[in-house]
């Protein structure tokens, strides 16, 4: 008997231990681009294993994790362990890191895991994470008590094409706020007593105030609008572990069963923190705990920043009891809150308030919230201490830069193609002390490793990977160089890190990288990303004539040519073409070269405002000249020609009178002006009428690509 027992208890220990010892856990994932239905409508989408969201892979702390990744597609894609500590080569930035995965081809990723806690994976190929390819990528730890838990993948989604969305933002299209019911016209700013705000926000050279950049169709948890969990019942303490998915939206979490517990974030344990509610930054991640108090089910509603949408999880089963929802941003206090911030030079005033952490969020005058606790920065905690070994210290400064008109966003004003690599050495400490001097705020990602966020919690200060960094905010980050090879540091909104908000950290003296064996024709394709030329047009359609103009432009140059065609000789044609380079910070400072070229039937000479002879029956000239920003947006114009005229001029295109009215403007020294109405129907379909000094009154459609 004792014999017997012996080896039931030998048995057992065997099987325990190799329950529990780390071995090789395989994973297959099959990507493909598919036609899916969305409300109606077909979409194109990528999924992962036949649907969205991607399985979540789970693994347990010390396994060796091996993933085949199938590329059904007909073009290329990557994967990027998001928050892993690996070897550089599996890090999966396309050129940068890793080689990527052609179309057809399959491409298998064997790294040990060397933490535990929540973590996702995303294609970080052009816009393929917008279009559905992310998971969660969950690590327990090892001979942890069993806990109830469920993943939350938050996501979001548009209906366009992500490249069509990121040219869109590009080129100043206002569609979105349209969309989002956030224009702050004229006429809105008046019935709510704002008018002095709104033209203040102008004078500023500001476009209206706003969270976020993008219209979303739909917000997701876990590929679903809702999701219900019904296993649940009342007493259970359960695990959330929520991961941002999105490509640009933050969500505000709320639980209406109560207080939320913040036991991790980042995949790294904290000391745990009761609040009400809290903010998921992109690409943040976080482990809470929430309490099912009753036999009901209760709703973990999550609200994009911009309140335009939320998506939910409910957790129970009986009586759906739903969390209260978030009113809508009161745009106009905002708008006064950035007037007051914002100098006449476009640079921004924090007025002494030294802000960080999260601690004083400045869009809070727009959140109509009751009280409550609400997490920041400042309340996390590392159980255990995180100080940096021995080491020189490498300090580095970066002030995140931007200009919402142009949609061009940088640090300390360069993209990543503008900028060297920074170097490194393998033994020192990275300190960066990062200012946020835009008025958005942006999720700063370091790939392949944690750093320190210096919060006041002294040798017990947060890990982090991900830090959400809100205006005029100034943190310090700190990292121990303990890799090789290069590593990506950048923005995760994902359409402001194809702007080139990002720089590459490289340490010196790493071994050639066997993925990438053309650096230098390498990193030409991530340079390629934020010098993306992006293409719009306008064309007038009217009874009096048809005009309209087509540009090509990147972050620093501008090309455009304009045009107007009338029915008759007495009303003539003309066509003016410009390129040229923006200068400064704020671009407000264009100067060009180019060529008029233009003929009208005229009976008599006419002179400009100089006293020159104007050529408009017959010119064909080359011309230079400078185009500036004034206060309202008012571009000022001054040229000179070939055959020495002068010319200035004054316009604006898209002055906001009502949600969907916009107004527009040209007067110049050549006695020719302009004045019209466009009623935007559609992104892409408005009615217009305008009065031309030389074409008449007109009415008729504008198309707008």
């Amino acid at each position: 008997m004792k014999r017997f027992l012996l080896t039931v208890i030998v048995l057992l220990s065997y099987y325990f231990a190799f329950s529990q010892a780390p071995h090789t856990v395989r994973y297959d994932l099959y990507v493909s681009d598919s036609m899916m239905h969305n409300h109606g409508k077909m979409i194109h989408a990528m999924v992962i294993n036949g649907g969205i969201p991607a399985p979540v892979l789970t693994f347990t702390e010390g396994d060796t994790a091996e993933i085949y990744v199938h590329n059904k597609m007909d073009m290329e894609t990557s994967v990027h362990w998001h928050g892993l500590i690996l070897p550089n080569r599996y890090d999966g930035v396309s050129y940068l890191t890793t080689a990527p995965i052609k179309a057809g081809e399959t491409h298998l990723y064997k790294f040990l895991l060397v933490q535990n806690g929540t973590y996702w994976y995303h294609s970080h190929t052009m816009f393929q994470e917008q279009s559905g390819m992310y998971g969660a990528f969950i690590i327990k730890k090892r001979n942890a008590p069993t806990q109830l838990e469920h993943t939350l993948l938050l996501s979001d989604w548009t209906n366009e094409n992500p490249a069509q969305v990121d040219r869109s933002l590009h080129m100043a299209t206002d569609w979105y706020a349209v969309r989002k019911n956030s224009v702050q016209s004229y006429t809105e700013a008046i019935k709510a007593g704002r008018f002095s705000t709104k033209v203040t926000n102008e004078w500023k050279r500001m476009l209206a105030m706003d969270v976020s950049d993008v219209y979303y169709d739909q917000l997701f948890s876990n590929g679903k609008p809702v999701e219900v969990q019904t296993q649940f019942r009342k007493g259970d303490k359960v695990r959330l572990r929520v991961v941002n998915g999105s490509s640009s939206t933050y969500f505000w979490l709320k639980y209406a069963g109560g207080k939320i517990t913040v036991v991790a974030n980042d995949g790294m344990d904290v000391e745990p923190v009761i609040v009400d509610r809290l903010i998921v930054g992109v690409a943040e991640t976080y482990d809470v705990e929430v309490d099912i108090p009753a036999d009901s089910s209760y709703e973990f509603l999550a609200t994009a920043e911009d309140r335009t949408r939320a998506t939910s999880v409910f957790l129970g089963n009986g009586p759906q009891q739903k969390a209260e929802p978030l009113p809508r941003l009161r745009y106009f206090d905002g708008m006064k809150m950035m007037n007051d911030m914002m100098k006449m030079n476009g640079q921004m005033n924090d007025m002494g308030m030294s802000m960080s952490l999260q601690q004083m969020d400045m869009n809070a005058v727009m959140y109509p919230e009751d009280p409550g606790v609400t997490l920041n920065y400042a309340m996390l905690k590392s159980p255990v201490k995180t100080t940096l070994p021995e080491g020189a210290v490498k300090e580095l400064h970066f002030n995140l830069t931007g200009n919402m008109n142009r949609y061009v966003w940088t640090i300390n004003n360069k993209t990543v193609s503008e900028s060297d690599k920074i170097l490194i050495k393998k033994g020192e400490n990275v300190r960066i002390v990062l200012y946020n001097g835009t008025m958005m705020r942006h999720p700063m990602h370091l790939h392949g490793h944690f750093f320190r966020v210096l919060n006041g919690q002294g040798e017990y200060s947060p890990l982090k990977n991900t830090l959400d960094i809100m205006p005029m905010e100034t943190d310090t980050l700190e990292f121990a160089a303990t890799e090789s090879g290069d590593w990506f540091f950048h923005c995760h909104i994902l359409y402001h890190m194809m702007s080139g908000m990002g720089r590459i950290f490289s340490y010196q003296e790493s071994p050639p990288n066997p993925e990438i064996p053309d650096p230098k024709k390498a990193i030409r394709k991530i340079y390629a990303d934020d010098r993306k030329i992006h293409a719009a047009a306008r064309i007038g359609l009217e009874s009096n004539s048809s005009d309209g103009e087509i540009v090509f432009a990147n972050t620093r140059y501008r090309f455009q040519t304009e045009w107007r065609a009338g029915y008759n000789g007495e009303n003539g044609y003309e066509t003016e073409s410009h390129f040229g380079r923006y200068l400064g910070q704020m671009q407000w400072l264009f100067p060009y070269i180019g060529w008029d070229m233009r003929y009208r039937r005229m009976h008599e000479p006419e002179k400009n405002l100089f006293g020159q002879v104007s050529t408009r029956n017959r010119r064909n000239v080359l011309h230079a000249g400078l185009e500036y920003t004034l206060p309202m947006l008012i571009i000022a114009d001054a040229s000179v020609d070939t055959d020495g005229r002068l010319r200035f001029q004054l316009s604006r295109e898209d002055v906001p009178i009502t949600r969907r009215l916009r107004f527009n403007f040209m007067a110049n020294t050549d006695k020719e002006y302009m004045a019209g109405f466009r009623y935007i129907m559609t992104k892409y379909f408005s009615l217009s009428s305008h009065y031309d000094s030389d074409m008449g009154l007109g009415a008729g459609i504008t198309i707008t690509y």
